[in-house]
């Protein structure tokens, strides 16, 4: 993002909580008019009114990333509130596997591959023609260490997350000249309400996490959401198509 903010506008998937909660709100935090999407509206309308409750401008719309009529139609929202985009972050992603490969059934390969990976490509091909007709923007999708190496007993996520950063790096080729930059962030495991869940149903995963990260513990939303941001500013100028690791070292 520019040192000027005014009028700039981005759009954040999966923004009811977490990393896309926080990075709402830090995005807010620097002047930028927030579009807040989530499946779950309740979540992300609580999103947008802690934006505005903190003097920021934002707005909830509810979307299922999974079905394209939905995102054609978060995208009409968005120019019909604001008239452009300049920074989006597709961060909507489900977790839901908990056994070895062939444990698997269809209907979880379908909801995780739909969600991560249909979902990531239908928002950019809806966002993409926004931002080449105003002449340039910046694109976050939310990958996860598990794109970069392998996650036992997540095979299937660990695949969709792969298959993002395939699609970021592709994308991020082609538009390059465009003034479109596309990146990815890899988390590790950070501290949002997902995390504690699984950590209360089995606390031996919480200590299993802070091993796993050499800063010997794990990330914190805000820290994911300031990578986002300077993914987005002009700092980032010179960079497109990479996968920043915000891991502790773990994937060093």
């Amino acid at each position: 993002m520019s040192t000027t903010h005014s009028g700039q506008v981005a759009l954040v998937t999966g923004g009811a909580a977490g990393i896309g909660r926080t990075t709402a709100v830090q995005f807010a935090a620097r002047g930028i008019k927030v579009v807040v999407s989530d499946v779950d509206a309740e979540g992300g309308e609580a999103t947008a009114a802690l934006i505005r409750g903190a003097g920021g401008e934002a707005c909830f719309v509810r979307c299922d990333v999974t079905r394209e009529s939905e995102v054609a139609a978060l995208m009409a929202a968005v120019l019909a509130r604001y008239g452009r985009l300049d920074y989006a972050f597709n961060n909507a992603g489900i977790e839901i596997e908990q056994g070895r490969l062939a444990e698997g059934s269809e209907s979880e390969f379908d909801a995780i591959i739909g969600v991560n990976v249909k979902g990531v490509w239908l928002c950019m091909k809806h966002q993409l023609p926004v931002m080449l007709a105003q002449g340039g923007g910046a694109i976050v999708n939310t990958a996860s260490v598990a794109g970069l190496m392998a996650a036992p007993k997540m095979s299937i996520y660990c695949a969709s997350k792969h298959a993002v950063l395939g699609l970021t790096k592709s994308a991020a080729i082609e538009y390059a000249k465009k003034k479109i930059r596309i990146n990815a962030i890899c988390p590790g495991v950070i501290d949002t309400d997902m995390f504690r869940r699984a950590h209360e149903a089995d606390p031996k995963k919480g200590e299993f996490a802070a091993a796993m990260h050499p800063l010997g513990r794990i990330g914190k939303a805000e820290e994911v959401a300031s990578a986002v941001l300077y993914l987005c500013s002009d700092a980032a100028a010179f960079i497109t198509g990479v996968a920043l690791p915000v891991d502790g070292g773990a994937t060093a």
